[in-house]
């Protein structure tokens, strides 16, 4: 299915069959955010848009979990925070529970909000640091006024910190108190106080230390597990993506290229782009390791002020032919819940094979 947006004519991807039920929580369509590059010191003039994210489509369902990974820069956090309606978008839907956030004003915003939480990435600066953690986490009960007494919002905070696994009697002390991985609970018991069914999380454990980082993600599924909750998981890391994700979604200059259910993006990665960072993984057996072809990607990302014409990856893809350079591919269904954003993603497949990979994932950046 094709749609008219901002930014051309792209194919419609959807599909959320990592759901137990199967219910569709949030519908992407067409989402565009442009940014405007302003020149001049004393009369400002507009010379260019940054193309940030390019006409993005997907579904979520309830309970779970869509990884979106990519480079820096690819447009991953912008999505994130155009979903949440932190920028608005420039063109597009953001379908939640029925309701078009675009659309709505800004008290039906807020109010739809509850329902809708975000993890940021920073776990220093996300805390307010003259606030104690009880209060951090009771601010949002008071914005949305959902406990009649402070009594019972404080219980409440009490029960969010046996949640998250901190000691009860921590909701005196300040952010400055605790470590790092301490913080990121501490945030997530502030996004989980509104009882909220869409959860976005931002690199909310690439500032963590390796063994943290692990006790976070069994956290994220084990809430996933009591409470239900969706997440869209942003990150660089592939690893930390598989081992969290139903599906995945790879982006590159402001549009996804490819979307598969996570076991099959493994086994059967069909864009070049994500070819070449699923070949940098580490494989620890030497044979194996020395049968497997690296592909070495060359050039640097372009510039999502001017992007190439055509297909964007085509002046950095070992794979490119002439078409490439002229004619923007359309996502398109390879089966099986299987997007690609390539022309000649058949060819590739029966010249390539499957690519040898660690367990563990890679890194994309």
């Amino acid at each position: 299915m094709s749609e008219t947006t901002a930014g051309g004519t792209r194919t419609t991807a959807y599909g959320g069959n990592g759901s137990a039920n199967g219910e569709t929580l949030l519908t992407v369509k067409g989402l565009t955010k442009y940014f405007p590059v302003m020149r001049g010191f004393i009369i400002r003039r507009q010379s260019g848009l940054v193309r940030a994210v390019d006409g993005i489509s997907f579904e979520l369902n309830a309970g779970e979990t869509l990884g979106l990974v990519g480079e820096s820069g690819c447009g991953k956090t912008t999505t994130g925070n155009t979903i949440m309606q932190l920028e608005p978008p420039t063109a597009g839907e953001v379908i939640f529970e029925g309701s078009d956030l675009v659309q709505l004003s800004r008290d039906d915003q807020r109010r739809a909000r509850r329902k809708m939480q975000m993890i940021f990435q920073d776990p220093y600066g996300s805390l307010n640091p003259r606030m104690s953690v009880g209060r951090i986490i009771e601010e949002p009960l008071q914005v949305h006024d959902l406990y009649d007494s402070r009594d019972e919002r404080r219980q409440r905070v009490r029960e969010l910190l046996e949640l998250v696994g901190l000691d009860p009697r921590f909701a005196s002390r300040y952010p400055h108190e605790f470590s790092g991985g301490q913080r990121q609970r501490i945030a997530f018991a502030r996004a989980l106080a509104v009882q909220p069914s869409f959860i976005v999380c931002d690199e909310p454990v690439s500032a963590l230390d390796v063994s943290i980082q692990a006790q976070i993600m069994n956290l994220l599924l084990d809430l996933q597990q009591q409470l239900g909750v969706a997440y869209l998981f942003i990150s660089h890391d592939f690893k930390v993506v598989r081992q969290i994700s139903h599906r995945i979604a790879v982006m590159y200059l402001g549009q996804i290229v490819e979307m598969a259910p996570s076991e099959q993006f493994y086994l059967r990665p069909l864009h070049p782009y994500t070819r070449c960072l699923l070949s940098a993984v580490p494989v620890p057996d030497p044979d194996l390791e020395a049968k497997r072809e690296r592909i070495i990607l060359t050039g640097d990302v372009p510039s999502p002020v001017n992007p190439p014409s055509g297909c964007r990856f085509h002046p950095r893809c070992p794979w490119a032919q002439d078409r490439c350079a002229t004619e923007e591919p359309e996502l398109t269904d390879a089966g099986d819940g299987h997007f690609v954003s390539c022309h000649f993603w058949q060819d590739i497949e029966a010249k390539g094979g499957a690519l040898p990979m660690a367990a563990n994932g890679a890194s994309a950046g």
